[in-house]
């Protein structure tokens, strides 16, 4: 009986990387960080006796070098194949004709059609990632800086977490274009740690901060640092801290190209500022963040800055003034909602959040509650991180009036 393609291409992985079975299964416990996995059960899954669970594969992708998503579809049409004992051998020969050849296993035609597929043909050859691969690569890294504007941390973990595996094994043979897709895992692994650190897996999201902290030494590419920064002073144990991160940001991102990343760290520093009451160094930080965003292109410099929207730099603008009670956060307030228009933009959740958060802080209770209510609606609609949270600041600062409204953000602070 013919081994079944998906077994062929665990044994060629295994192969290819120079290992025995007893040696594959050091490595996937390596992987997983659990000693269950032998040299009986690998056998098992390259003889087609067995089909490895998902979680498995992960291991094994992290454990060859190689990325998981071919590996997940080439598994999914094993199992369909074992479902269908009766049919498996006499596989339409104009089917297989369809499939590419990975040095001597079978991957999918939609894999291999897609860069995922293409990028597992490179490694098994060892050859260098081409620079259409490279491209990919990065743009799908600015992409999910983009979605994270109106998608669930939740929602986006697993393809966050996917994309910095197959750039993480493709960067052994990057060849001229490293430096690049070492930014663009930076960057990756940043937006890992955002995400864990919304979902509350705090650790995490410390070692991912970290990584690419590395990232950014490795390039010798300072605003992947800042990016670190910003988002782990979100979690800082204190103002000080944070402050003292968000100054260390802002001076990585002096210079020029790095205009809205230096608005974003400039603003996030006013924040802070005016939380610990350092109210003119609050408002002297947020002046430069305008000025500097005056300048800016958030389309066309650093693929995570993006996310730095004019409607991010109004919520940041609304957190300033609300925490200090200022006389501008009337007009302030005004423009945003003007700028939001009728349709709710991307980033627009954020906006209405900061701005019931500010509202109520302000002293505007009434408008700030209605906005509130508003803010409950979008947020379960068009869901994106750090919502939970703005959800828990918002609950606390409403009135006793609005008790179901309160009790309902600190449910939805809780999923």
């Amino acid at each position: 009986m013919a081994v079944d393609p998906f077994a062929e291409l665990l044994r060629h992985l295994r192969r290819n990387a120079n290992r025995t079975q007893d040696e594959q299964a050091g490595a996937i416990n390596a992987a997983s960080g659990r000693a269950t996995m032998t040299r009986r059960e690998v056998n098992r899954y390259e003889n087609g006796a067995n089909v490895p669970t998902d979680h498995t594969l992960g291991n094994i992708a992290l454990a060859c070098g190689v990325p998981l998503e071919p590996l997940l579809r080439e598994a999914k049409a094993a199992r369909a194949r074992r479902r269908e004992k009766n049919k498996a051998e006499a596989e339409d020969l104009d089917d297989v004709k369809r499939r590419t050849l990975l040095g001597g296993a079978v991957i999918g035609a939609a894999a291999a059609a897609e860069p995922w597929g293409r990028l597992a043909y490179a490694l098994s050859k060892g050859s260098k990632i081409d620079p259409e691969s490279t491209g990919v690569l990065i743009d799908h890294a600015a992409r999910l800086h983009v979605d994270e504007l109106n998608e669930s941390a939740l929602s986006l973990q697993s393809r966050v977490e996917a994309h910095l595996d197959a750039i993480t094994a493709a960067l052994p043979r990057a060849g001229a274009h490293e430096r690049a897709l070492t930014i663009a895992a930076g960057e990756t692994a940043a937006l890992a740690g955002w995400i864990a650190w919304d979902l509350g897996e705090h650790d995490k999201a410390t070692s991912y901060y970290g990584v690419t902290s590395e990232c950014a030494k490795k390039a010798g590419h300072p605003p992947l640092r800042a990016l670190a920064l910003g988002y782990a002073s979100y979690g800082a144990p204190n103002p000080a801290k944070a402050l003292e991160m968000l100054s260390q940001a802002a001076h990585d991102v002096r210079g020029r190209g790095n205009a809205t990343a230096a608005a974003w760290a400039l603003g996030r520093y006013a924040e802070e500022a005016a939380q610990s009451g350092d109210d003119a160094g609050a408002l002297r930080a947020l002046d430069q963040a305008k000025f500097a965003y005056d300048f800016a292109d958030h389309t066309s410099e650093q693929a995570w800055v993006r996310f730095v929207t004019p409607y991010r730099m109004d919520s940041l603008t609304l957190s300033v003034y609300g925490e200090l009670k200022r006389q501008e956060l009337t007009a302030t307030a005004d423009s945003a909602v003007e700028r939001l228009g009728g349709e709710l933009p991307e980033s627009g959740v954020v906006v209405l959040g900061d701005l019931a958060s500010a509202l109520l802080r302000g002293g505007d209770i009434d408008r700030g509650a209605y906005v509130a209510h508003q803010f409950a609606a979008a947020a379960e609609s068009k869901p994106n991180t750090m919502g939970r949270q703005r959800a828990q600041t918002i609950a606390a600062g409403l009135p006793d009036t609005e008790h179901d409204l309160a009790s309902h953000l600190l449910t939805f602070a809780t999923l």
